[in-house]
């Protein structure tokens, strides 16, 4: 779950809680005059909470105030505790979890309204523990999610950019005795570091790549694919960016690979409009491998990007007999 997703639960939560929190207070006192104060309170936290809910502290003074004027609004607690977890550094949030959580506690039990009962005292407290523990989950799977991205953006482009500018610049070095040579590697390097700049800009703001910009797939598919051959197949429609994003990365992916390792004379890439997926398939007639050992994080980063679409790849390739990979993702994600 990201983290955005999560943050809209939280505040969807919060109003849910207050809302039955609200019922609960009246249910108990009755709709008598007296109440009025005590909803209208309840109104003004909400109004408080949609308007300053990034404010923290204030949200729990006001939350403080509020339990104190009607214990039935202890429960609120919940929601907070993640609240106060998503804003404040482990230790901090430890410490306030704990505060809230004795308040609450003692707030409930004290106005109790039967015979004494360990659930108000007990019940806040283990919620406080199973809050700390799943956002301490969904904490980790975000970070995990995104050194993930950023592993799989670095590697299909600046890792890929770093590798053509080493390539350019010793084709430089061994053209030094032809000025003109050398200056065109040169240039040619200089343009692949500028690339290279923009598309770390890009994704490390989580924006679309440079060559996506006011084009279609299968026409950055051809800005990219310098000698290869670009065939489309079936009549286009859009996609979503999550899908022309991955396809566009895996067709980076495969065509830096054919030209660092396959020494392929002829490369083509063919992208496949189908009723039901979309097919990118990138062949050459290089050297070929091992698709058993694979070919490191590459092959790797490309089919998480596509599963995690609901596609799948295939590679089919033996040593001395080329390579074609092909990625799919089926029509069903991109409605």
């Amino acid at each position: 779950m990201d983290t955005e997703r999560f943050d809209r639960i939280v505040h969807f939560g919060t109003f849910v809680v207050l809302a039955a929190c609200t019922f609960r207070y009246l249910w108990w006192s009755g709709l008598e005059l007296k109440a009025l104060p005590v909803v209208g309170a309840a109104v003004a936290f909400g109004l408080l909470y949609a308007v300053l809910r990034r404010h923290v502290l204030v949200v729990l003074a006001a939350w403080v105030g509020l339990t104190l004027l009607a214990p039935s609004f202890a429960w609120l607690a919940v929601p907070l505790f993640f609240l106060v977890l998503r804003a404040f550094s482990t230790r901090v949030a430890l410490v306030l979890v704990i505060g809230m959580t004795g308040f609450a506690a003692i707030e409930s039990t004290l106005h109790a309204r039967q015979t004494w009962d360990p659930s108000p005292a007990v019940a806040p407290v283990l919620i406080a523990v199973l809050a700390f523990v799943l956002f301490r989950q969904v904490h980790e799977t975000g970070r995990l999610a995104e050194r993930d991205r950023l592993a799989r953006e670095i590697h299909d482009t600046l890792a890929q950019g770093l590798s053509s500018m080493h390539l350019l610049l010793q084709a430089a070095d061994q053209e030094w005795a032809s000025p003109d040579k050398a200056r065109s590697h040169v240039r040619q390097a200089a343009s692949v570091a500028q690339e290279n700049l923009a598309e770390a800009r890009r994704f490390v703001r989580d924006l679309p790549p440079p060559a996506l910009d006011d084009t279609s797939l299968p026409e950055a598919l051809r800005r990219i694919g310098g000698d290869a051959t670009v065939r489309v197949i079936g009549e286009p429609f859009p996609l979503g960016l999550d899908e022309q994003i991955a396809l566009l990365r895996v067709a980076q992916g495969a065509l830096a690979n054919v030209r660092q390792h396959a020494r392929a004379s002829h490369v083509v890439v063919t992208l496949t409009y189908l009723n039901s997926e979309v097919v990118l398939d990138v062949c050459d007639d290089g050297v070929g491998f091992d698709p058993e050992t694979g070919r490191g994080f590459g092959l790797r980063a490309t089919r998480q990007r596509i599963e995690a679409l609901g596609g799948r790849v295939t590679v089919e390739s033996a040593p001395g007999e080329g390579t074609v990979l092909a990625a799919s993702v089926p029509v069903r994600s991109l409605l």
